[in-house]
């Protein structure tokens, strides 16, 4: 199954050989015998373009949730006996430059007899192994409308527009030098109804952190979360526009109803809160700003 994940992911036998430290025919072979034991072809061969068969598009997501679900047994097995759990997390990728990264370090800090094991994946993965299994909590943006997994909010972020230039207003600011971030769907959502007659984007990111280095170091505009480029604002390194609209997003725990282990990270959540991830005391001056989000957030409501 992992031969047959890299050649689907290289679409190149000699290239999945090289990773995976085998030789082109010993990759041949297995393939061969997955395709003998389905008795189906994965894949149509042409020269220089290799591609899924329709059956090899289906087996694709069960090959992955087995080499998981096989990746995730192991790792049970020699658990030591002084480890209580262990727990397979993944949060998406925006969410570690906010909270998450804090909040596993404290987590690691406070729970030695917990064993974690830490990913970054995209919302649809993340639920997709939520419902086989294969991960205990996820950490995303959207709230996953599937029977049998549990949300819970575990954080509120306010996203706002920043600048390096100090004069920009936010009609400029979305014209000359914009960066739009994918904060995900609702924002894109927020995004166009308060923007809908802004130009295409001179530049679109898929991670906040790329965005936030495109401003300090080429200049730019771009709607950031507020505790990653709090201290750029004291520092006056990035500026505030002060006329552009808050959009506030909400990030949510997810685990299966099921889980074994539903009480154990629930405990978690409950003991290490975003507040103490995102709560500092900044200066005056900053202080009056930020006062300026809360209220305006508290407007748009």
């Amino acid at each position: 199954m992992k031969t047959f994940l890299e050649v689907a992911r290289t679409r190149h036998f000699r290239k999945t050989a090289d990773n995976l430290f085998l030789t082109q025919s010993a990759v041949s072979a297995r393939i061969k015998l997955l395709e003998e034991t389905i008795g189906t072809p994965l894949f149509h061969r042409g020269r220089n373009n290799i591609q899924l068969t329709p059956a090899g598009q289906k087996l694709l997501r069960h090959a992955e949730s087995m080499v998981n679900l096989w990746n995730r047994a192991r790792q049970q097995v020699i658990i030591p006996d002084d480890i209580e759990v262990s727990l397979a997390v993944a949060g998406v990728p925006s969410l570690w430059d906010i909270f998450l990264q804090a909040w596993f370090e404290d987590v690691c800090r406070s729970k030695e007899n917990i064993m974690l094991q830490v990913d970054v994946r995209d919302t649809e993965v993340q639920i997709r192994m939520l419902c086989d299994g294969t991960l205990d909590l996820g950490f995303m943006f959207e709230i996953p409308h599937v029977s049998g997994l549990v949300f819970k909010e575990v954080a509120r972020i306010p996203l706002i527009m920043v600048t390096s230039d100090s004069d920009t207003d936010a009609e400029r600011a979305i014209k000359e030098n914009y960066v739009l971030v994918d904060w995900g769907t609702s924002f894109a959502t927020t995004h166009a109804n308060h923007f809908f007659e802004a130009p295409p984007p001179t530049l679109r990111v898929g991670l906040g952190r790329i965005a936030h280095s495109l401003l300090r170091r080429i200049g730019g505009s771009a709607y950031l979360a507020e505790p990653m480029v709090r201290d750029d604002i004291q520092s006056k390194a990035l500026f505030l526009v002060a006329d552009a609209p808050v959009i506030e997003r909400k990030a949510y725990a997810v685990y299966a109803e099921s889980n074994e282990r539903k009480n154990i990270m629930e405990t978690l959540l409950s003991e290490h809160s975003h507040d103490a991830y995102v709560a500092r005391s900044p200066d005056a001056e900053v202080a009056e700003i930020l006062g300026t989000v809360d209220k305006r957030i508290a407007d748009d409501k």
